[in-house]
């Protein structure tokens, strides 16, 4: 009993909050790409906020519910019915036995998600269920979903009359990323630096859930010396040697080699999730103590 996978999309894969103190094994944290709205998804259908639910990615799919339950969806706005009904985003909805959920393409976004009340039960690795598609692990054996799949639904624990606190206005709007200072930002001109504040950069071909690649101005360090390999946080813009700055995402590698000009800050990186290529945008300055305070803010909506 639990989902029957009819159609899987473009790449739907099982996400949950992330592997946490595994980065010094070389393991990524993984986890939804877009953490803000897969915590309001799982939080209005009644579960904790780390519950393993559907991450869905440009194109949602066809899903079909073998027992009642309640869903929700989240993120980015996705075309979705039941029975030819238009599903709102961002409300607890009744699924009931045999019923069958289209999720079509984005209408502005890169992901949307599919919270099921109780959760999806499935193995975990390294005390997550998040899927690591580069490496084949996590999830359902590591990969995306494929037709004929069957997801079982978890036991519910939670009292559904469950009262939550969300700032339901914070927006995942993505023409303004806000950053802070990088580690290596005293290796770029003050001309360089001010060309990343001030340019629009465009999401190229080339981005995944491992990350961003951006086109746009070309940014050169100063400093020529080679660095020496260190960690990579989330949200590390880097600077390669082509001068076409990356942001490092959910399934970075642990460590890199190109200079850190600036971090995209914590509660940013829902945004960082439903850019998709073509998208344009601009960086805007923070500094640490400003993006600490709203960091604290909105972790009081999960609490």
């Amino acid at each position: 009993m639990g989902i029957k996978v009819i159609n899987p999309g473009l790449q739907t894969t099982v996400q949950d909050s992330g592997r946490r103190l595994s980065g010094h094994l070389g393991i990524s944290n993984c986890g939804a790409a877009d953490n803000y709205s897969f915590k309001l998804a799982n939080l209005i259908v009644g579960n904790t906020p780390t519950k393993a639910a559907l991450e869905m990615t440009i194109v949602g799919g066809v899903y079909q519910f073998d027992e009642n339950t309640d869903i929700c969806l989240s993120g980015s706005d996705f075309s979705a019915r039941i029975n030819n009904k238009v599903l709102p985003f961002n409300k607890k909805i009744h699924i009931k036995k045999k019923d069958v959920l289209e999720i079509g393409k984005t209408k502005d976004g890169a992901r949307c998600y599919l919270a099921i009340r109780g959760g999806i039960d499935i193995k975990h690795f390294l005390g997550s269920a998040s899927t690591h598609l580069t490496t084949k692990t996590g999830g359902l054996d590591g990969r995306s979903l494929k037709k004929g799949d069957l997801l079982k639904i978890g036991k519910s624990k939670i009292n559904p009359n469950n009262i939550i606190s969300l700032d339901l206005k914070y927006s995942t709007k993505r023409s303004v990323l806000r950053i802070t200072e990088g580690l290596q930002k005293g290796w770029f001109s003050d001309f360089n630096w001010n060309t990343l504040l001030n340019s629009s950069f465009k999401v190229s071909k080339k981005y995944s859930r491992m990350g961003i690649k951006l086109d746009g101005p070309s940014i050169a360090p100063t400093n020529k010396k080679e660095m020496i390999t260190e960690g990579i946080a989330l949200g590390a813009v880097q600077i390669p040697n082509n001068g076409k700055p990356i942001i490092s995402f959910v399934d970075h590698q642990t460590t890199g080699g190109y200079p850190v000009i600036a971090n995209v800050i914590s509660i940013d990186i829902c945004k960082v999730g439903q850019l998709k290529e073509g998208d344009s945008f601009q960086f805007g300055l923070v500094d640490i103590n400003t993006a600490e305070k709203m960091r604290i803010k909105q972790s009081k909506n999960y609490e």
